[in-house]
């Protein structure tokens, strides 16, 4: 990752490098031009994007810039993310599978902007944003368990054993 983020840097001047020095650096030419072959692959659907780039940090450098936008584009967007998170409820429609997909999808979106997410704040999150129907589940977990050492799957599994009973 690395190299991906940093690139290769050549010497000012090749001719007074020694045959180690140059050694070294054909490795990692070898190695940044495998790295930008497997984002190149990896990345099919995105090729035509990155074909210009000549080494893998420019064609990293070209996904972040379109993925995640300026960085005050980034702070917008981990602005909404984080509201929607907030705001995200439970509609009467949905089971709580459906339901935890969407949380699990917001907060995977929050990291992939740099935000953590603790596991204890999804809990937190998902025991306040249920429909009422599962409120008794909720007030017995809340009232029998340690909330803060309970785990997501803990939670979404006592929940669902509660909807299939229901």
């Amino acid at each position: 990752m690395e190299l991906v983020e940093e690139g290769v840097t050549l010497p000012d001047d090749s001719s007074t490098s020694s045959s180690a020095e140059k050694g070294k650096l054909e490795n990692k030419k070898a190695k940044d031009s495998e790295a930008l072959y497997y984002i190149q692959t990896a990345m099919a659907d995105y090729f035509p994007r990155i074909s210009v780039a000549t080494s893998a940090k420019e064609a990293w450098s070209i996904l972040q810039k379109e993925y995640q936008g300026s960085a005050k584009v980034r702070i917008i967007k981990l602005q909404t993310l984080r509201r929607d998170f907030e705001n995200m409820k439970m509609n009467d429609a949905e089971t709580i599978d459906e339901y935890y997909t969407k949380v699990r999808e917001l907060v995977n979106q929050l990291k992939a902007y740099g935000e953590d997410i603790p596991e204890k704040r999804v809990v937190e999150k998902l025991l306040i944003s249920v429909i009422e129907k599962y409120d008794p589940i909720v007030t017995t977990i809340e009232e029998t368990k340690d909330i803060t050492t309970l785990t997501v799957t803990e939670v979404v599994g006592s929940l669902e054993a509660y909807e299939k009973a229901k």
